[in-house]
């Protein structure tokens, strides 16, 4: 046995295969980007022309500005709080007994695995009852509650790869655990957790529903600038705000790309320095 598995097909096919799949999970949201460059006042393809006027559109459009300003409050700070408890909250997870690691990490997994519409629903409910409805913090709470699952199954992976050993030599040196996790610690699994930040703040950019139910109409993001636009116009200005989006998810994965290769680096170097 070499380790590797004896496929009957050859590498050719499944070559092939697989850029079949990657076309047809990929094509239809790439057909917006030409869409986006339509000389046209509705989108339409084959494209009647070409022009880049609403791009001009979407850049100059206050409503638009408000929804990029509102996506990047209410995503970045989701994404802090979400990447600070989750973080915290994956320790707490790693050092837990067998059957309470199982528990927990089923529960923080809990907001990806139920309907986004009942999450949106009860948090919708308990914000009114804490007077916190349609306001910034409402909208950055339930965000960080949906990103929080990303950070942690991050950070949760980066600490498998951790030497306990290097924590166990800061305290007997005299750091204190605060000291050891900020300079031993947390530089090594510094990837884990930009890594879960990354998908956090993608989380929280890409969200429509829960904030239509707890953003007022001033506070609208991205997405419910798109989804509003939709139901009253067909400019392919949306295709445009699309577009924009495709490309920060494109950013989105190489960076994340590069923190895995940063990752596996360090990983590589603490094994060599392993006796």
């Amino acid at each position: 046995m070499n380790g590797q598995y004896d496929l009957p097909l050859p590498r050719w096919t499944l070559a092939i295969f697989s850029a079949a799949i990657l076309v047809f999970l990929v094509a239809p949201a790439l057909i917006v980007i030409p869409v986006s460059f339509s000389s046209g006042s509705i989108m339409a393809f084959p494209l009647p022309g070409f022009s880049t006027q609403w791009y001009e559109e979407v850049v100059n459009s206050p409503a638009w500005r408000s929804a990029v300003t509102n996506s990047l409050l209410i995503g970045g700070a989701a994404a802090v709080l979400a990447t600070v408890l989750g973080t915290a909250g994956a320790l707490g997870i790693e050092r837990a007994g067998r059957g309470l690691k199982a528990g927990a990490l089923a529960l923080s997994v809990f907001p990806l695995v139920v309907p986004i519409i009942i999450v949106a629903l009860g948090g919708y409910l308990t914000l009114v009852r804490l007077g916190l409805n349609n306001t910034y913090w409402g909208a950055i709470v339930l965000h960080a509650m949906l990103g929080m699952p990303f950070v942690i199954i991050s950070v949760l992976s980066a600490l498998q790869a951790f030497d306990r050993t290097l924590w166990r030599a800061a305290v007997s040196l005299g750091a204190r655990p605060t000291t050891a996790f900020r300079r031993v610690m947390l530089p090594i699994i510094m990837p884990g957790v930009v890594t879960g930040a990354v998908f956090a703040f993608a989380t929280s950019l890409d969200e429509v529903v829960v904030a239509s139910f707890v953003t007022a109409p001033a506070q609208k993001t991205i997405p419910l600038q798109m989804f509003s636009g939709i139901k009253t116009n067909t400019d392919p200005n949306i295709a445009a705000a699309a577009t924009i989006l495709l490309s920060l998810s494109a950013v989105f994965l190489c960076a994340i790309e590069m923190l895995r290769r940063r990752s596996e680096q360090l990983a590589g170097k603490r094994g060599m320095e392993t006796p």
